[in-house]
């Protein structure tokens, strides 16, 4: 690799993350998390209070980059149709043909926005999509656009009228970020912000440029030390593992899949990158570990009588491995 792809990834990266906090307040770690995810060529689930800013960070985002921004608004009367999309008959000189309406999804950035707030049927439409980039209706697949980033957003309380979103879904999720509430002189940010004249700062990046600095990702070396503390941690967090830490074998019944190992060395490519470096180190995958981690480790009875946070627990395994 070469010392211009680095310089190049990081001008990209850098005027992207300007352009987005120039519009979103106090939520600068989220940011960085939301931008890692999109040059790894993940996704995201985008967690917090109503009103802290989930929905503008995606905006934000389409708003800086020439790419084809789509919203679906999730509630339970939503179908997978509506997402996917359907055939519909048209009629010319007399015939009938059947022509496939592409759904929203086929957009460089989706936004499922409270997608909690649909039922698991809907929800699993977007289940090949987030893992193949591509879609399949009546037998025919579909390749969806390049890049395809999906920030899927929930609040961090699951009241009346939302479905839990099942673990097979949230697996493809690569990193699971939570907002929260902002501090005194964020909020008061924020309220001038809200209150004033919008504003935009208009394109500052263009889709090859983000087609590039994904490639780039791909190209960082992080073979050996880096994949085998992510091997470690994952043998770490299966309870039924020899390797397994104490509180993984008290309060987890199922740990991380080795899709979750491949999203944190992925973070760890894109962390090198930003500090100018070709190649990942165990630092750099230790660095991605929470927000990869979180939202894959189902806890047992006990770890939901004690009301365990998943965080707590990987804090200590990261603690252990080495």
């Amino acid at each position: 690799m070469e010392t211009q792809q680095i310089d190049r990834f990081r001008d990209t990266h850098r005027a992207l993350r300007e352009a987005v906090e120039s519009q979103i307040v106090g939520q600068s770690d989220a940011v960085s998390a939301v931008l890692t995810a999109l040059f790894a060529g993940g996704h995201v689930l985008l967690e917090g209070p109503p009103g802290v800013g989930k929905t503008a960070i995606v905006r934000a985002i389409a708003d800086a980059a020439p790419l084809q921004f789509r919203r679906i608004q999730f509630t339970p009367d939503l179908m997978p149709a509506d997402i996917i999309g359907t055939y519909i008959v048209l009629e010319s000189h007399g015939r009938r043909k059947f022509e496939f309406q592409q759904g929203p999804i086929f957009a460089n950035i989706l936004l499922a926005d409270e997608i909690n707030r649909a039922t698991p049927k809907t929800q699993a439409a977007l289940l090949e999509g987030l893992e193949e980039r591509c879609v399949t209706v009546a037998n025919e697949t579909y390749d969806l656009p390049s890049p395809f980033f999906v920030v899927a957003t929930r609040g961090d309380v699951e009241g009346e009228g939302t479905f839990p979103l099942p673990e097979t879904q949230l697996d493809r999720f690569h990193f699971h970020v939570r907002m929260s509430y902002p501090s005194d002189e964020s909020l008061e940010a924020m309220l001038i912000r809200m209150t004033g004249a919008a504003a935009s700062g208009g394109e500052v990046v263009s889709k090859d440029e983000i087609v590039a600095a994904q490639a780039t990702v791909a190209e960082v070396d992080a073979g050996g030390p880096p994949c085998q503390f992510a091997a470690k941690l994952l043998r770490a967090l299966q309870p039924t593992g020899e390797r397994a830490a104490a509180a993984v074998k008290k309060y987890v019944e199922r740990g991380a899949s080795p899709r979750a190992g491949a999203a944190m060395v992925l973070g760890a490519k894109v962390n090198a990158l930003l500090e100018g470096r070709q190649a990942a180190t165990p630092d750099d995958v230790r660095a991605t570990a929470a927000n990869v981690l979180r939202h894959r480790l189902t806890l047992n009875y006990d770890g939901h009588a004690e009301n365990v946070d998943p965080a707590a627990i990987i804090q200590e395994v990261l603690q252990g491995v080495s």
